[in-house]
């Protein structure tokens, strides 16, 4: 079953390398999506893929370094995902 989801993290979430390490972590596994930095602070990650795969890889996040930096995770169910190719950072 595929899975999509945003997720929002809050905390020391910028200006610490958190969405290029969410790229590494996500090479790690059958998903596609996306991460960047919101203006309000938060970092937004969307993930598409095996409902296995991008729980694994949501856990993977929250077992690496980054878990310091994180004050709150929140997630929503994505009922119309972008078509994504691979992981990417984005800049807007």
């Amino acid at each position: 079953m595929t899975a999509s989801i945003q997720v929002f993290y809050e905390g020391n979430v910028q200006g610490v390398g958190f969405r290029y390490t969410v790229r590494h972590v996500a090479k790690g596994f059958d998903i596609t999506g996306s991460v960047r930095n919101l203006r309000d602070g938060r970092v937004e990650l969307l993930a598409a893929g095996e409902e296995d795969e991008v729980r694994a890889f949501l856990e993977a996040i929250m077992q690496s370094e980054l878990h310091a930096h994180i004050r709150k995770q929140s997630e929503a169910p994505l009922p119309n995902p972008p078509a994504f190719r691979g992981f990417e950072i984005r800049h807007d």
